[in-house]
């Protein structure tokens, strides 16, 4: 049986949605925080599939979180490898980062449930899925884009949503995983001041999530399938 590893930056932010199309795709995972002790000696070439989720912190905030270095430096080795890897808001900056570009805080914080806008190649892609969807998005951070890959998705607040280079890697700024998770709840708590810095509230987002989270995830899910069947 194929492996696949989730790094988990936080515990409300783990796979979600995503799970169902990676276990079909006949993956098992196996998941571990980086503040387990154990995840500095976690070797990211073995396994078949890494997958990077998000976090409320930023690529930059190494002094506060020692990990980061350990994980970017770790991440370049399997980039380098061509093997198959997706990272999903942080997980995409991880890869940037890892890439050789600096990951640095955005003109706007982009907050709430907001489609992307396909390029040529994204409408080719599988994000063709999620063309028209609203997904949600959460995250105030952005990067240039990496030498050797290919833009896929931008929003007006955010030139590089989504990139690929080759089949293998994948990134992803936006989180098409999430919309049935009841954990979405723990992202909302204590959020007050730093969803108003984007323009919306809380209630809002509660909103937008009952409205349109079960059309994201079916959108995500498709989209990750396919991009599955192209490794």
């Amino acid at each position: 049986m194929k492996r696949g590893l989730i790094i988990r930056h936080t515990p409300y932010e783990g796979i979600a949605g995503f799970r169902e199309p990676v276990e079909a795709a006949g993956y098992q995972l196996d998941r571990i925080d980086v503040t387990d002790p154990d995840f500095s000696r976690v070797n990211f070439n073995t396994p078949d599939l890494l997958i990077l989720m998000g976090g409320p912190m930023g690529v930059y905030e190494r002094e506060a979180h020692p990990w980061i270095d350990c994980e970017v430096d770790r991440l370049a080795s399997r980039i380098s490898l061509g093997l198959p890897t997706l990272g999903v808001c942080l997980g995409a900056q991880m890869i940037a980062q890892a890439m050789g570009v600096k990951v640095h805080v955005g003109p706007v914080r982009e907050v709430g449930f907001a489609p992307v806008e396909l390029n040529a190649a994204g409408a080719a892609s599988p994000l063709r899925h999620v063309a028209d969807v609203p997904v949600l998005h959460w995250h105030g951070d952005t990067f240039p884009l990496p030498d050797g890959v290919e833009l896929l998705a931008s929003t007006p607040g955010c030139a590089h949503q989504a990139f690929r280079r080759g089949s293998a890697l994948l990134a992803l700024q936006f989180h098409a995983e999430m919309g049935e998770d009841p954990r979405f709840e723990e992202w909302l708590d204590g959020a007050d001041d730093y969803v108003a810095c984007a323009g919306t509230s809380v209630a809002a987002l509660r909103a937008q999530h009952d409205r349109h989270g079960s059309r994201a995830v079916a959108a995500g899910r498709t989209m990750i399938a396919e991009w599955l069947t192209g490794l």
